[in-house]
């Protein structure tokens, strides 16, 4: 396949795999706040997503609950990063995961066919059913189990890793 897959390419994927999925179409929404009054109608877990490198360029994908406070500080420690990270461009995520900034998804999996991307799951997710993620875009949310993500993230070729995600420490 040239070029990154198509959300029905990605259906058809999971389809064979056997995954059980449910979309559901809706209006565009680029970040977690836009997309708040559209999630309070769909049940399981909502997911925020970061696109991230190190400064070695090893690329990770963190997924966590879309309300969860990630302390990015100290997250390239629990991801054994070399220093700080970065978010990557637009032009290198839509290069290596297929999509556009506002459709980052675990889902992109399917188009980093070099296996750059290191997938992280923050381990909240594994505590709901289903797991809501964008399917290669913003304007649908595609209902799965978590064993489904990691079976469908396994068969692309990115294991996830499953992680505790630090937290930022409560001032006061």
């Amino acid at each position: 396949m040239s070029g990154p897959a198509t959300p029905d390419a990605l259906f058809a994927r999971l389809a064979d795999l056997g995954i059980p999925v449910v979309t559901h179409a809706h209006r565009a929404v680029h970040t977690v706040a836009e997309s708040r009054d559209l999630k309070a109608g769909l049940p399981g877990l909502h997911t925020k997503n970061l696109f991230l490198k190190d400064k070695q360029g090893r690329l990770f994908l963190v997924t966590a609950e879309a309300e969860a406070r990630i302390d990015l500080k100290r997250l390239h420690q629990t991801l054994g990063a070399s220093g700080r990270l970065s978010f990557g461009s637009p032009e290198l995520l839509l290069a290596v995961l297929g999509v556009r900034p506002g459709s980052v998804t675990p889902l992109g999996a399917i188009n980093d066919r070099e296996g750059r991307v290191s997938v992280i799951l923050d381990a909240r997710l594994a505590e709901g059913d289903p797991v809501n993620v964008h399917p290669l875009h913003n304007e649908a949310t595609t209902a799965l189990s978590f064993a489904d993500l990691v079976r469908f993230l396994e068969a692309t070729g990115h294991p996830p890793r499953v992680l505790a995600l630090p937290e930022p420490a409560e001032e006061g």
